[in-house]
């Protein structure tokens, strides 16, 4: 997929492969969302094994196909909730059912793995809490522009490392690319892509509680617009907000879908972090100006300055993690914890939110 198209970015990384062939299948529906690819992608190289597609819309199942050939094709959704073999279902739904999706993959007794946002509302998030409670069974969310970057990858092990001392301050910056005419209905109704900040915002938070350490933050203040899609009145094209963490460390994010037309990429995702003891820029898709390749990492702290070009350096460890948490039961790749307050957060930003350009 190009570069350019953020609907169907879908990164490939190094096989690392955690099981055999066989001993971990999946199944995939709901291919509402190119980010299905992406998380397809990230579940082959660490070993799993794709057993079905299904989508009632069968050019959508074509297209993933050409991606895909080896993957059958099942004739119901039953069909993979009620074959024993499936151990975890992934999906990219549109996002106001991915919940309820979730919630009906858990009770046959398989994980299940979303494309983000999880949610769209505060009552889905409480219903998918008591599923997980009732099922034991595990909700996870595709947070990709932090598990699909090895930038993004590389920043959390120097944190990890202790490189640049306590984290105190995370900015980030989330602007993606338009592309309106590509776009299907639901992207434009609020109702179902949920809001900005729950939206695209879902991504930025979930990297501040990461680096940060943080199990819960607060939203100081949030705010969305629509600054110039007015035939597309429920399209938030921005939105910014700031939150404060438990343990005192900040956040400020920005998101949009202002990337102009002359970008190399989707969009020119960027984090800073700041730590007591040094800095890190992660440059996330594009140096621009200067390389069309991403993954460019910026380390400064009292030994001097560092420049880390890690594309296909690091792989996407995540993958590999989450497949072997859901054979042993064990929650090392990421907490459901975690995404739950993740995702807590940014429906919190949005419900909060002021419209900042709704008496323009």
């Amino acid at each position: 997929m190009g570069s350019k198209d953020g609907m169907n970015y879908a990164p490939k990384g190094k096989i690392n492969r955690v099981v055999e062939p066989g001993a971990f299948n999946v199944g995939i529906t709901a291919l509402d969302h190119g980010h299905i690819n992406g998380m397809t992608n990230g579940l082959i190289e660490a070993g799993a094994t794709i057993k079905y597609v299904y989508d009632p819309d069968a050019e959508k199942v074509a297209n993933y196909l050409e991606s895909f050939p080896d993957v059958a094709v099942a004739e119901s959704l039953e069909q993979i909730l009620e074959d024993p073999e499936i151990q975890l279902v992934a999906a990219a739904a549109v996002p106001n059912l991915r919940s309820a999706l979730g919630n009906r993959v858990m009770r046959a007794g398989k994980d299940y793995f979303t494309d983000k946002t999880g949610f769209t509302t505060l009552e889905q998030l409480e219903e998918t809490k008591k599923v997980v409670a009732e099922t034991g069974k595990r909700y996870w969310v595709y947070f990709s522009e932090r598990l699909h970057v090895e930038g993004a990858v590389f920043a959390g092990q120097l944190i990890e490392e202790g490189r640049i001392g306590r984290v105190i301050q995370v900015t980030g910056f989330g602007p993606h690319r338009l592309d309106k005419e590509k776009r299907p209905d639901w992207f434009f109704k609020k109702e179902q892509y949920g809001g900005i900040l729950a939206d695209i915002g879902s991504h930025q938070i979930e990297q501040f509680l990461y680096y940060t350490g943080n199990t819960d933050a607060k939203v100081l203040h949030s705010k969305v617009g629509n600054y110039n899609n007015p035939t597309t009145p429920e399209l938030e094209d921005y939105g910014d907000a700031t939150l404060i963490g438990d343990n005192g460390a900040t956040f400020i994010f920005k998101v949009d879908w202002f990337t102009p037309a002359g970008l190399g990429t989707w969009g020119d995702g960027r984090t800073f972090i700041t730590g007591t003891e040094g800095t890190i820029e992660i440059r996330k898709y594009i140096n621009v100006a200067t390389e069309q390749t991403g993954d460019h990492l910026f380390l400064v702290t009292k030994d001097g300055e560092e420049h880390y070009s890690l594309a296909g350096e690091v792989g996407f460890p995540f993958f590999g993690e989450m497949i072997l948490d859901c054979i042993n039961r064990t929650e090392n790749a990421m907490t459901q914890e975690h995404i739950f307050k993740a995702q807590e957060l940014c429906l919190k930003a949005q419900e909060q939110a002021l419209n900042i350009t709704e008496n323009l």
